[in-house]
């Protein structure tokens, strides 16, 4: 969530539903090193949140173009930041493989639609994070939220250690990973969604929205909040009216928040018929 004055984020839902710091090197099940292992991961067909190239070497034209035709992420870097992942004979390659199977969005929104849904989408902002992405997959998937959409860079890897803090709700919930979170949330606004953007960038109160209609809330980075690009893209945005001296809440937090206002509207509905 952003970290300047007060804050707050993200969502809520229906509860039935279908079914670095770099010092800290992830689990050793969570990445594959070396050309020929890498190679043979993404031809396995499992998911993989991205791939590390070491810069200015000129060996790894197969794996960028095998990684690209399946839309996995590449980014090239430095040797010590591979050293800092592994220090065995990466080769110069290293591929993070994901913890979950991805969705396909328009699946899960033509889903909820096709069963009486009031779809909930839950859209994450380079939230980077990996316990703070687990714990905010674990309300959301508490509250009915019927996806999670994450961008394909600039995200929190999907880990073991994701998976352990979101009490395995990583499961149940999809997540669906995106090139562009602007075409997405056109996307969802052309599909009938409201756009509700959780920023400390306004005055307007998280409690004034009709989350009953089928919402999309934007939850933005810890660092600066949610890109002025998405918030220009928002039907409302929306804050979290904080009383004391410190100016904003965790990420997580501010997520739960918002994310179980929307589900005491949608229950109160309900009670109401």
């Amino acid at each position: 969530m952003e970290n300047r004055k007060r804050s707050g984020m993200n969502r809520g839902g229906d509860s039935t539903k279908k079914f670095y710091k770099p010092v800290n090197r992830p689990n050793k099940e969570d990445f594959v090193f070396g050309i020929q292992s890498v190679l043979e991961t993404l031809r396995s067909g499992k998911e993989i949140d991205k791939v590390i190239l070491q810069k200015d070497i000129k060996a790894f034209e197969e794996i960028e173009t095998l990684a690209k035709e399946m839309g996995v992420p590449v980014q090239k870097a430095p040797l010590e930041r591979l050293n800092r992942v592994t220090m065995k004979n990466h080769q110069g390659v290293v591929a993070f493989v994901s913890a979950v199977n991805f969705a396909s969005l328009g699946n899960v929104i033509t889903d909820a639609f096709e069963s009486g849904e009031v779809p909930l989408v839950l859209i994450l902002d380079r939230i980077t994070d990996v316990r703070n992405f687990g714990a905010i997959c674990r309300t959301a998937e508490c509250c009915g939220a019927n996806a999670i959409v994450v961008p394909a860079r600039g995200g929190a890897q999907i880990t073991g250690d994701a998976m352990k803090t979101s009490s395995g709700a990583l499961n149940f919930v999809p997540i669906c990973r995106e090139h562009d979170l602007s075409q997405t949330v056109e996307y969802l606004r052309n599909s009938g969604f409201r756009i509700v953007s959780c920023t400390e960038k306004t005055e307007n109160s998280l409690y004034s929205p009709d989350y009953t209609l089928p919402t999309a809330i934007i939850m933005g980075s810890e660092e600066d909040g949610i890109s002025d690009t998405l918030l220009q893209l928002s039907d409302d945005a929306v804050r979290i009216p904080l009383k004391g001296k410190v100016e904003s809440l965790n990420v997580s937090v501010a997520t739960g928040i918002i994310l179980y206002e929307v589900l005491r509207q949608r229950e109160f509905q309900k009670s109401s018929i």
